[in-house]
Formats: C-alpha cells, sequence, structure tokens
C-alpha cells in the first residue's frame, strides 16, 4: 500500500504538502507518534542517515492503514448521503 521509507522531516513536508499547509505537525507531535506507532508495530526503524532515523510501514501498518482508509470512505460517504439526499 505504502511503501515509501522516511524520515520524521520528510513527514512532515509530506503532510504539509498533501493538506496545502492546513496540517503542521510539530516536532514533539511527530516524534511521539514514530515512537508510539514503532511501539504498536506498525512501523520499523530501518536504518539512519545524517542523524535521523528512517522508518518504514510494517504488514500490520499497512493493514491498519487500510482499516482506517475504509472508514474513512464510509464516513464520507455517510456525509454525502445526509447532505444530498437528507
Amino acid at each position: 500500500m505504502f511503501h515509501e521509507e522516511a524520515h520524521g522531516y520528510h513527514i512532515v513536508q509530506r503532510v504539509g504538502a498533501l493538506t496545502e499547509g492546513e496540517i503542521n505537525i510539530g516536532p514533539g507531535t511527530l516524534y511521539g507518534s514514530l515512537s508510539k506507532m514503532e511501539k504498536d508495530g506498525l512501523i520499523r526503524f530501518v536504518r539512519e542517515e545524517d542523524k535521523r532515523k528512517i522508518y518504514k510501514i510494517t504488514e500490520l501498518g499497512n493493514q491498519v492503514l487500510g482499516l482506517e482508509i475504509k472508514r474513512i470512505r464510509r464516513l464520507c460517504q455517510n456525509v454525502r448521503e445526509v447532505v444530498y439526499e437528507g
């Protein structure tokens, strides 16, 4: 599903680009989240480059991501039904 390896700064940039700057992740939030996801087995540390930790999503992480995508799609469909059919 999502196989790109990334370090924290890259993730911050990617989120900013995807949301056109609407979401800005601070360092405390980012590194706290990365630590929790690693402990939960959703991502894994791959290597260090220039003092930056590189992470990759695990198979479990991909499964959880797939479920979250389905949940959000269902939520969007429910909103469409309420707005356009209600």
